[in-house]
Parts: C-alpha cells; sequence; structure tokens
C-alpha cells in the first residue's frame, strides 16, 4: 500500500494555522454577504409598502447599512476570537481558563451594559419598522417633541419652549407619531342650550368647505372639517364634535384658523359661545332690616 509521507509537527501546525483563517476569513466573507443580501431585500420590500413613503429610500437605505455595519462588526469580532483560541490550542496552550475568563468577563460585561444593549435593540427595530424619523413630531417616554437627531443607542426631542430631551432608546415603550402620511382636526364647539343646531353645523360646515376652497389653506386639508355629532350635553353648552383631514404636520395651524373662522361666523349669525356662570350669595342685614338676595354673576 501507498502510505502518506509524514509532515513535520511544525510544517502541519502551520497548515493547520492556514485552515483556520481561511475559514474564519469564509465565514466573515459570508456573514457580509447574507447581510448585504439582506439588506438588499429589505430596502426593496419597503420600497414597495405604502408607509415608505415618508421615509425616502435614500435616507431608509443608509440607516439600514448603519445596522448592517454593525451586525458586521459584531460577527467580525467574535469570528476572530474563537479563530485566535483555535490557533492557541494547536500550539499546546490550555485554552479552557482563557474561555472561562471570557465567560466571565462576557457575563460581567453583559450585566455591566445590558442597559446599552436594551438601547441598540430597541433602536435597530425603530430603523427596521420605521417607527419615526428625523424632523417627525412624536410621543415617546411622555415627551412630546420634534426629533432633532437620532442614532441607534437614543433620540433627542425639542419641544415647544425649545427644550432638548435626550430619550435612551430602551426607555421607549410606546411610540406616538403625530406626522405620519396625515393627521385630523379634532375640535370641541360648545354652543348654548337654546340653539338651533341644524343652524350651527351649518355654519360649521360652510366654514370647513371655505376653508378647503381658500387657495392658502386648501393644499394643507385632505377633507373639509365638518361636524359629525353632538359630542355631549354638558353643564352650560351643548358640544358638537368637528373632524376634518388634512396633511402631516398641519393640523395644528389648520385647527388655529378653524376656531377663528368659527367664531367669526357664530358672532356674524348671533350664535354665543356659553361660557360658565356662578350664582353668588351674600347673606348679611339690608338697609329695610332682611336679607340680601342671590345674585347673579
Amino acid at each position: 500500500m501507498l502510505e502518506l509521507p509524514v509532515l513535520p509537527a511544525s510544517v502541519e501546525t502551520t497548515l493547520k494555522i492556514g485552515l483556520i483563517v481561511l475559514a474564519a476569513l469564509i465565514a466573515y466573507l459570508i456573514v457580509r454577504l447574507g447581510v448585504r443580501i439582506g439588506i438588499r431585500h429589505l430596502v426593496e420590500r419597503r420600497g414597495e409598502e405604502e408607509s415608505t413613503a415618508v421615509l425616502p429610500p435614500v435616507e431608509l437605505e443608509r440607516r439600514v447599512n448603519t445596522i448592517g455595519r454593525l451586525v458586521v462588526r459584531i460577527a467580525g469580532v467574535a469570528i476572530g476570537i474563537i479563530a485566535v483560541l483555535m490557533a492557541l490550542d494547536l500550539f499546546g496552550i490550555d485554552i479552557g481558563p482563557a474561555v472561562a475568563g471570557l465567560g466571565v468577563v462576557g457575563i460581567a460585561v453583559g450585566f455591566g451594559a445590558q442597559t446599552l444593549v436594551r438601547d441598540w435593540l430597541t433602536g435597530i427595530f425603530i430603523v427596521l419598522e420605521n417607527q419615526y424619523s428625523q424632523g417627525d413630531v412624536i410621543r415617546i417616554a411622555g415627551v412630546d417633541g420634534v426629533v432633532e437627531d437620532f442614532s441607534l443607542r437614543r433620540t433627542t426631542l425639542r419641544d415647544l419652549d425649545g427644550t432638548v430631551h435626550t430619550v435612551p432608546n430602551g426607555q421607549i415603550i410606546v411610540a406616538s407619531n403625530m406626522t405620519r402620511v396625515w393627521a385630523r382636526v379634532n375640535l370641541d364647539i360648545n354652543v348654548a342650550y337654546d340653539t338651533d343646531l341644524n343652524r350651527a353645523g351649518e355654519l360649521i360646515d360652510q366654514v370647513g368647505e371655505d376653508l378647503q376652497a381658500d387657495p392658502e389653506w386648501g393644499p394643507r386639508l385632505l377633507e373639509a372639517p365638518k361636524v359629525v355629532r353632538v359630542e355631549a350635553l354638558a353643564d352650560s353648552s351643548v358640544k358638537l364634535k368637528v373632524l376634518g383631514q388634512v396633511r402631516a404636520a398641519e393640523q395644528w395651524a389648520v385647527g388655529g384658523e378653524l376656531r377663528k373662522r368659527i367664531l367669526a361666523a357664530f358672532t356674524e349669525a348671533g350664535i354665543t359661545i356659553p361660557y360658565p356662570h356662578q350664582v353668588v350669595v351674600t347673606r348679611g342685614p339690608t338697609p329695610n332690616g332682611g336679607e340680601a338676595e342671590a345674585e347673579p354673576d
């Protein structure tokens, strides 16, 4: 039988190290290729969905690429550590203590950095699910404001007073986006009990139609505001619910203009918007020896 030549130990060790390096390199390339393919499929799928119209494809691809680079780096470090440990084992070095030490360090780092890891994971899902982007008005962790900056670790908001809030992504349980595609004007208009509700509703509907026909305000509206129901019978007024659909982030400006026009229309038509009344009762002797009567205030 043909016998294979026995290689010197040094040559055999060198070949094994070469195989380890080659295997590590191949594993790293496979990870990079898999991440690249996943990113391409994700961007294409998001591009076909209607909801992605609020985020430019370039911005979406940039965000997803950021996550892809993070995944590749973490995988590269893990592959490199495994390759080094396998190479040390070839030289007869006991890697058991090193593995145990890495395990202990990993557990310690895991406990110490669990908040940071949670922030990163939440940031990754925010990007992948496109929950919000820079310039959106959102509510997170009890804070309302405009998104000024966003990273995988934290979100920076500026509220209406100009205060800047930095919110770690791990603290975000519910993210409410108030400027996604479209919004709604939601007003409660109070009128007196003796008001002709049909007449008041017609006036409000006409104001909504005039607002939509206005060259300045019309482009901001998707649906003219109108009365949809009697919302409640309050202590001193009847509450009418007014709803209208507008473009994203226009609900506040349109709502203010609509209130101003409704007030002007009510004033012209003689319809009053009631306010709470109080009755003040004063008791004490009067000049004729009686008691004071109740007087409305």
